[in-house]
C-alpha cells in the first residue's frame, strides 16, 4: 500500500487488491451510521423559499458526530444570507458558511431541528462520503507522443526505452484518456496493461475522517460476510 495524498477530507492511495472487493467496501461505506438532522419544525419563514427546500437544505449539512438525538436551533432576524454557522444546539456543523436561504430587511427564520442516526442507504444526508477506485495501467507509447503528454501533465513521470517510452498511470490524476486521445491523433499505437494494483480515493463530506470511513466500511462488510457464513452452515 502506498499513500498517495492525504488532506483534511480526501485520501487517495494505491493498493493491492482486486476491484470485486473494492466495489464491496465502497458500497458499505453507506453502512456506516451517521448522524444528520431528520426533523425540522418552522416557525416562522419569511425568506423566498418553501418551508420543505429549508427543510431540505438543513437535512443535507454535515454535523460533527455526537451525541444521536440532538436538537438544534436557528433564530435569526436579518438583511441577508442565513448560514449553517447560525445554527446552535447540542452539534456542531462541520461547515459553517453553507448558505441556507437568503432573507430581505426584517425578515425573520425561526426552527427547531432535530437529529437521529441513519445511513447512507436510507438517505443521502447519512452518507459519509464517497469511495471511489480505478485501476493501475502500465501504459507504453510512442516517444513523440509521450513528450507532448509531458507537456499537458508536467508532473508524470515517464520512463524512455528507445523510440517507446513506458507511462506507470498510477496516480492522484489519472492520465490514461489524455495518452489515448494523443497517440489518436498522432496515428501512433498505444499499449495499455493493467496491473493488479488500484488506485483507491476515499473523499469524506466531513462527519467521520476519511481513514475511519475506509476502516469502518470494511468492517461492516467483514460483520456481514460473517453472518452469512453462520446462516450458510
Amino acid at each position: 500500500m502506498r499513500e498517495i495524498k492525504k488532506t483534511e477530507n480526501k485520501l487517495v492511495f494505491e493498493a493491492e487488491i482486486t476491484e470485486n472487493l473494492a466495489n464491496a467496501i465502497r458500497r458499505y461505506a453507506n453502512k456506516i451510521p451517521v448522524i444528520a438532522i431528520d426533523e425540522v419544525e418552522i416557525s416562522r419563514n419569511d425568506s423566498p423559499l418553501y418551508d420543505e427546500t429549508v427543510a431540505h437544505r438543513i437535512g443535507l449539512i454535515p454535523l460533527k458526530q455526537g451525541k444521536k438525538d440532538a436538537k438544534l436551533t436557528l433564530n435569526v432576524k436579518k438583511d441577508g444570507f442565513v448560514y449553517s454557522g447560525e445554527m446552535e444546539g447540542d452539534l456542531e456543523v462541520v461547515y459553517k458558511k453553507i448558505p441556507i436561504t437568503l432573507l430581505d430587511k426584517n425578515q425573520e427564520l425561526e426552527l427547531v431541528a432535530f437529529t437521529k442516526a441513519g445511513t447512507g442507504d436510507e438517505h443521502a444526508k447519512f452518507s459519509p462520503g464517497i469511495i471511489s477506485y480505478r485501476d493501475v495501467v502500465e501504459i507504453t507509447m510512442d516517444k513523440g507522443c509521450a513528450e507532448k503528454v509531458k507537456k499537458v501533465i508536467p508532473e508524470v513521470e515517464i520512463k524512455m526505452k528507445g523510440n517507446s517510452a513506458l507511462i506507470i498511470d498510477n496516480s492522484e490524476r489519472e492520465v490514461c484518456d489524455i495518452c489515448e486521445g494523443i497517440c489518436e491523433k498522432d496515428g501512433k499505437e498505444i499499449e495499455v496493461k493493467s496491473t493488479k494494483d488500484l488506485v483507491i480515493s476515499v473523499e469524506s463530506f466531513g462527519q467521520i475522517k476519511t481513514n475511519e470511513i475506509f476502516k469502518k466500511a470494511i468492517e461492516y462488510l467483514v460483520k456481514d460476510l460473517d453472518e452469512f457464513a453462520k446462516k450458510i452452515k
